[in-house]
């Protein structure tokens, strides 16, 4: 069964590879883009050279809309756009390429239901045996793979560049399935691309070497991410809303979205860290009243008796949780200043946070042999495997089984900079 539901996936790759580019073309050719926007886009562009079966102005403005990038001719910030087919709405996530910019990569993964990877073949020697991909293109294929987005699409791009392009892209998508075999990941589809020309974006291509789905077909068909509905519940606690004229013996309604599970009036929750359990007397979801939520809801909570309850605590089924100060994670790191053993750091589960440090860098991930290394710090961009301490327990859960319950922020508290990515891999 088709799932209509609305997709969002995010573009990544290197820099200059035409992520902006492909999803300008796919607004352009979706008419997505308001007449307003297109008039003002065409007279800038007005006396410019005019790509072969392209628009008169660059597709690539379409997305980047800081001054900045477009005086550099870069994706900076990420873009979102949103655009619809007969079959399916999408949301796009245009991720930057260039490496300084890998935290706004991982921002945008995080809740994706797809990536398209995009790869430049005409930065690629396709007659070396075997070709060797980009850093950024392993870089960014392994982030969407430890941030378990569920589908992950590598689209070869600028085909209309080459003199044989069934034979460059069969050679790079060779290069691309021994690379997926290698980090044991799952793509669901290679497809070529011209994003310039409009090659297989929205159109299947016509071309005795290829009988695929053009880019847009495979979107169409690619499923949104499912959290567990059934079973144990778990809910960050976002917001605490106080009914009525504000006395203190007035209900009040815990507002969270659920990370799995549901729940139903009459359930009995308990809270954490206080531990204290309680029976849910109402539900709301947008405001009404409700008999019941699931995962992937945002709603609001009253309960049968008051408890001290507030932003950054957890609810969930009693007795399920496992509360610890000490786990192994998966860290991205994302700082100029590396990553070190003993350093203090503020961290953020859900909507809590605390003070942590890394008490062990166990490995660092070498992204071009795929193995784990020795390493005592992470520079920036890089990958590993390490060990973290909470001032506090946290309710953490693997990210393999969650990624609500089983991720984390890393900042630095003396500049306040977004540091790291933290994957729970186990509690230690």
């Amino acid at each position: 069964m088709s799932d209509h539901r609305a997709l969002r996936f995010l573009t990544a790759g290197s820099v200059d590879d035409g992520k902006s580019t492909l999803i300008g073309r796919l607004l352009y050719d979706s008419r997505a883009i308001l007449a307003d926007q297109l008039d003002t886009l065409e007279k800038r562009a007005a006396g410019a050279p005019q790509a072969a079966g392209g628009p008169s102005f660059d597709l690539s403005l379409l997305t980047d809309g800081l001054e900045a990038e477009r005086e550099q001719g870069i994706t900076i910030d990420v873009a979102y756009r949103y655009f619809a087919t007969r079959q399916r709405k999408f949301i796009i996530a245009d991720a930057p390429g260039h490496e300084q910019y890998t935290r706004n990569m991982v921002t945008a993964a995080a809740g994706s239901d797809a990536a398209v990877v995009l790869v430049d073949i005409t930065k690629l020697d396709t007659h070396a045996v075997p070709v060797q991909l980009l850093a950024q293109t392993r870089r960014h294929s392994l982030l969407a793979q430890l941030l378990r987005v569920p589908s992950i699409v590598f689209a070869i791009n600028k085909l209309d560049a080459v003199d044989d392009p069934a034979q460059a892209y069969e050679a790079v998508r060779a290069a691309l399935l021994d690379f997926a075999e290698e980090a044991k990941m799952d793509i669901a589809g290679i497809v070529p691309v011209s994003a310039l020309r409009g090659d297989n974006v929205t159109q299947p291509l016509n071309a005795p070497w290829y009988s695929g789905p053009s880019l847009l077909q495979l979107l169409e068909s690619l499923p949104t991410a499912q959290e567990r509905t059934i079973g144990d519940l778990l809910i960050p606690v976002q917001y605490v809303a106080r009914d009525g004229d504000g006395r203190g013996d007035q209900p009040r309604t815990l507002w969270g979205r659920i990370a799995h599970g549901s729940v139903r009036v009459g359930d009995e929750v308990q809270l954490f860290p206080s531990r204290q359990k309680a029976i849910v007397a109402e539900v709301r979801v947008a405001g009404d009243l409700v008999d019941a939520a699931v995962a992937g809801q945002s709603a609001g909570l009253s309960l049968d008796r008051q408890l001290d309850v507030s932003r950054g605590d957890w609810i969930a089924t009693p007795d399920t949780v496992h509360e610890t100060n000490r786990f192994s994670a998966t860290l991205a790191w994302l700082d100029t200043e590396p990553a070190v053993i003993g350093r203090r750091y503020s961290v953020r589960h859900g909507n809590r946070w605390v003070p942590a440090r890394i008490t062990a860098i166990e490995s660092r991930l070498d992204i071009h042999s795929l193995q784990a290394t020795d390493a005592h710090e992470l520079a920036v961009n890089e990958i590993g495997h390490v060990v973290i301490e909470t001032q506090q327990p946290l309710p953490v859960e693997a990210y393999a089984s969650n990624r609500v319950g089983g991720s984390l922020i890393i900042v630095d508290p003396a500049s306040n900079r977004t540091s790291g990515a933290l994957l729970v891999k186990e509690a230690a």
